[in-house]
């Protein structure tokens, strides 16, 4: 049996769109016939599981029997990868808790594959996180994320600034995910469909829809884009799963 993967993506600053990034990953593992299950840690009332109600389970990842639920279970169910929202303002306690439960040691060990896909924003609060998390990155893989929420430019200071944060983790690699069309997001916001499916024409149910061509061919285009940055990262081979022939629902 393949050893299982954990995609943890958060931030300890809010409003940097860490779950619309967790939304493009399920809808990519999808796409690559990945079977994956996902934690939505807003609790009492999440935003992942409202997008993908079937595979997500709200969770309080503060308290140890919400902890055993993940991570108990690691090796007792069928989904190969378990990608983890985290809510804002958790990400470095979340880690602290990994470490306290010896999960960052199985992972250095190789027993579990682990990916971090940290978000920022763009200021300088978003880097200084980076010096929290650097302690805990020893044996996964750990992606710094620019997401363009708005037309915000990333990093308006000295090039020497950036690189001293970025810097402070070997191997980290960035992505970036490029800004999608204001209208196009509203629009699948309010028909509370995964990506995937807008672009499909899909409702909830996988009945026909009728969502604007246009909005619907700037999701596409949108998601492309940020698909091919997990591409390019072979986030398939990270978590353990062979390339297939994806499905991209269009």
């Amino acid at each position: 049996m393949a050893k299982p993967a954990v995609v943890v993506v958060g931030a300890d600053k809010g409003g940097v769109g860490k779950t619309t990034v967790s939304r493009t990953l399920l809808d990519y593992f999808s796409a690559n016939n990945v079977p994956t299950r996902a934690f939505d840690t807003e609790s009492p009332r999440g935003t992942l599981k409202r997008f993908h109600p079937d595979i997500t389970e709200i969770v309080d990842m503060t308290t140890t029997a919400d902890q055993m639920k993940i991570f108990d279970t690691l090796n007792a169910v069928s989904p190969s990868v378990t990608v983890i929202d985290v809510r804002a303002g958790l990400l470095s306690p979340a880690l602290a808790s990994l470490r306290d439960i010896g999960f960052l040691d199985a992972a250095k060990a190789g027993q579990i594959t682990f990916a971090v896909f940290h978000i920022l924003g763009p200021s300088i609060a978003s880097l200084e996180e980076i010096a929290e998390t650097a302690g805990f990155m020893s044996g996964a893989k750990y992606f710094l994320v620019k997401n363009f929420i708005n037309d915000t430019q990333f990093f308006q200071w000295d090039q020497a600034t950036y690189n001293s944060y970025f810097h402070r983790i070997k191997d980290a690699t960035e992505l970036t995910i490029p800004k999608l069309n204001e209208m196009a997001y509203e629009q699948v916001e309010v028909s509370s469909v995964p990506f995937l499916k807008f672009v499909a024409n899909k409702g909830i149910n996988d009945e026909a829809a009728n969502y604007s061509f246009v909005l619907r061919g700037y999701v596409r285009h949108w998601l492309a884009n940020v698909w091919s940055e997990f591409d390019r990262i072979r986030l398939t081979d990270i978590v353990g799963s062979k390339p297939v022939t994806r499905n991209s629902e269009k």
